[in-house]
């Protein structure tokens, strides 16, 4: 099978369904979105995170300007809290919005309400409209990957991070109430996108192993993360930042069709801890690799993930802004190279 005889779309979602590839893809499950690429088709932040149009034309670089495999229109991860009421911080073309999360908007699990307006909300419209605009100009050709918060992120952006935590020491049933109501902004915003045209959604949920144990991701998020992938029907794909190997056998047992991890995570220790329960993405390192080195140091790390196993190459995270355009170019070339080197 060479590489022409199959679709972008078809790659990821063969990939993704564990079915035979031509070769692995380039699924970017984040943010490609660069400041060069913003200038290059004139669609910058912060409009480009609220205007569906600017943002259908800057997430569609990604495949047409970079040669990935996907479309990710959702470039950050503030749409639905904008939506449910946060304080924001937009920001400019370099730097990344925010919530502010000194000014938490609720503080316990009888706060939480879902707004009339959620899914009719400028910054959530516009990553569906994004995706219906998408959808219309590429068809089944490429892989449209949305994306919805988990619970315990939406958890740090509207109680704020530090009395989150406290109260999964503090008080654990109580914080199981929170995410159970949280996870209803999970499925309507993920169910609005797979409505509007997304083939994958991915599902960042930061319980990062900066913050949390194997044993809190256990006890707190597997059983939803495992009842999210029943609810939604397009194939899953779960981000967590940080060193998560003590987490991925529980991970693993989520039914998603993937984990996209980070560079903290040695590939081959990555692929055992999962022992084949769920498929990688990544984990091509951000802050040093792609931003601050060249194609040869981002190829080599492409060459390590393949020969590891892992099935989807991508950056291990929303990639930073300023991000040289050939460092990300180099990503589809290398898997192209590795994957001509193997059928030789």
């Amino acid at each position: 099978m060479t590489t022409n005889q199959m679709n972008s779309k078809t790659r990821v979602l063969n990939a993704l369904n564990g079915l035979p590839v031509d070769r692995p893809p380039a699924c970017n499950p984040t943010n490609v979105a660069s400041v060069e690429l913003m200038d290059l088709v004139d669609s910058h932040f912060p409009e480009a995170h609220r205007n569906p149009e600017l943002n259908a034309k800057l997430a569609a670089t990604g495949y047409t300007e970079l040669g990935f495999d996907s479309i990710a229109p959702y470039f950050s991860i503030i749409q639905e809290s904008s939506a449910i009421g946060c304080e924001m911080q937009w920001e400019q073309k370099d730097n990344w919005p925010t919530v502010r999360m000194t000014k938490p908007i609720w503080k316990s699990s009888s706060d939480v309400s879902i707004p009339e307006d959620f899914l009719t909300h400028k910054d959530t419209r516009a990553i569906i409209d994004s995706i219906k605009l998408l959808k219309q100009e590429f068809g089944d050709e490429v892989a449209i990957v949305g994306k919805t918060m988990g619970p315990w992120t939406l958890a740090y952006h509207v109680f704020g991070v530090e009395p989150f935590l406290l109260g999964t020491v503090d008080d654990p049933a109580e914080i199981m109430k929170s995410l159970r109501k949280l996870m209803e902004f999970t499925i309507l915003f993920g169910e609005a996108q797979i409505e509007a045209g997304a083939d994958v959604l991915t599902v960042p949920d930061h319980a990062t192993g900066d913050l949390v144990s194997g044993e809190y991701y256990r006890r707190f998020l597997l059983e939803i993360h495992q009842e999210l992938e029943e609810i939604l029907p397009v194939p899953l794909i779960l981000h967590i930042c940080g060193n998560t190997v003590d987490r991925m056998p529980y991970i693993a047992q989520t039914g998603m069709a993937a984990f996209h991890f980070d560079s903290k995570n040695d590939p081959q220790e990555a692929m055992e801890a999962v022992d084949g329960g769920i498929k990688l993405v990544g984990n091509i390192n951000n802050p040093t690799t792609l931003y601050s080195r060249g194609p040869a140091e981002v190829r080599k790390e492409v060459y390590k993930a393949l020969d590891a196993g892992v099935q989807l190459i991508a950056p291990e995270c929303a990639i930073p802004l300023k991000t040289k355009l050939e460092n990300l170019l180099e990503i589809p070339i290398a898997i192209e190279d590795w994957s001509a080197e193997r059928n030789n």
